[in-house]
């Protein structure tokens, strides 16, 4: 059984950082407050992201063997949680891959913008992967 704890936390945490976010984008806060809010928000997709794909694989591991999942590509990985009906969007995971991997790149509002416009479906597929973690998430003892 996995420990779900730590991604519940992490995505409680995204959560609140982009309705944090988004009150202040609706409001009249001070560019650089929204500036930082928002980095704020991609520091916690950028977390939240890696404990997703972490958990895909742990439970693929556990569930289908670590010989499935050992050494294969994110874009495989992800085939694999889709075929397992962890996610319903192999294309949307890589997208959201692809935004992950420019966060490590030097920062630019470009780039934030690009980043920030995947946040809203990534809020929705993240809760809907813990959702399904949690349904089978069963205990083998």
């Amino acid at each position: 059984m996995l420990d779900l704890s730590s991604l519940k936390k992490a995505i409680n945490s995204f959560s609140r950082a982009v309705a944090v976010f988004n009150q202040k984008r609706g409001g009249n806060a001070p560019q650089d407050e929204l500036e930082t809010v928002k980095a704020g928000v991609i520091q916690n997709f950028e977390f939240t992201y890696e404990l997703c794909w972490k958990f895909m694989k742990r439970w693929l591991e556990h569930n289908i063997g670590a010989t499935y999942v050992d050494g294969i590509t994110r874009q495989e990985l992800f085939r694999y949680a889709a075929e397992n009906k962890l996610i319903t969007d192999v294309q949307k995971w890589m997208d959201y891959h692809r935004a992950r991997n420019m966060t490590s790149h030097t920062y630019d509002e470009a780039r934030a913008e690009e980043i920030a416009a995947v946040l809203p479906d990534f809020g929705t597929d993240i809760k809907a992967l813990l959702l399904e973690l949690e349904r089978r998430n069963v205990d083998d003892d």
